[in-house]
């Protein structure tokens, strides 16, 4: 038996086939197992062989695979001349006999377009994909981290310059009065010169006279003489 009976694959894929081989009392039955291809009804052609004691035989198109009384059998890198009816021959050298199995059809279709895995699929507009979400959601989570940090360091440091700042500095500052330059006398300085005219007898002067005298001196540039200055007559 050969199955499955129909196979619908595109060009470049794979396609393969299962041939059931069951003998009575087989264990000393030599036999080969052929593989045939059918074209557009035309005679079956022999396109591969494996025999009973082999494990395997591979061409660069096709590969058979023993598997104990049920064979594999793989046509690869499909094209769509690959397309048409397949089946196997069982052939016996004691006695010499050939069996053929049902027929199983292959149609090959064309390849898909943009099969290269390289190429990314479109992404629609609109819809980035997850890994770029979660990416832009931490960049937003981090900016609002280092916002509220920012905000509650100068929060602290005006609430701790208003601790620290001495009661003086937060009451509201007082006008200073006007400070009035007051005029100072310094009396032990004073000095006075006698009339030097003719001397008048002293029994002239009728009423003792003392002269007094006030002098004030500017603040900015206050002239004093010196206190240790010998007194003139």
């Amino acid at each position: 038996t050969f199955f499955p009976a129909v196979l619908s694959l595109p060009a470049g894929s794979s396609a393969t086939f299962f041939c059931n081989v069951s003998v009575e009392n087989d264990s000393e039955l030599e036999y080969s197992l052929n593989w045939y291809k059918e074209s557009n009804h035309s005679q079956g052609q022999k396109i591969a062989e494996i025999s009973r004691n082999s494990l395997q035989t591979k061409t660069e198109k096709y590969v058979l695979t023993n598997h104990t009384s049920a064979f594999k059998m793989e046509i690869l890198n499909l094209h769509q001349s690959d397309s048409g009816s397949y089946y196997c021959g069982l052939i016996t050298f004691t006695p010499n006999k050939v069996i053929e199995s049902n027929r199983s059809h292959l149609v090959v279709t064309a390849a898909p377009e943009n099969t290269n895995p390289t190429e990314e699929p479109e992404l629609e507009e609109g819809n980035p994909p997850d890994h770029i979400k979660a990416v832009l959601l931490s960049i937003l989570l981090l900016a609002g981290l280092v916002v509220l940090l920012v905000f509650g360091y100068i929060t602290v440091m005006h609430r701790r310059g208003d601790v620290q700042k001495p009661p003086s500095e937060m009451a509201p500052e007082e006008e200073k009065p006007t400070v009035v330059p007051v005029p100072t006398v310094d009396y032990g300085v004073l000095e006075f010169q006698v009339d030097q005219h003719a001397q008048v007898p002293f029994e002239t002067y009728l009423i003792t006279h003392t002269e007094y005298a006030t002098i004030i001196f500017p603040e900015e540039k206050p002239v004093t003489p010196e206190r240790g200055k010998k007194r003139q007559d």
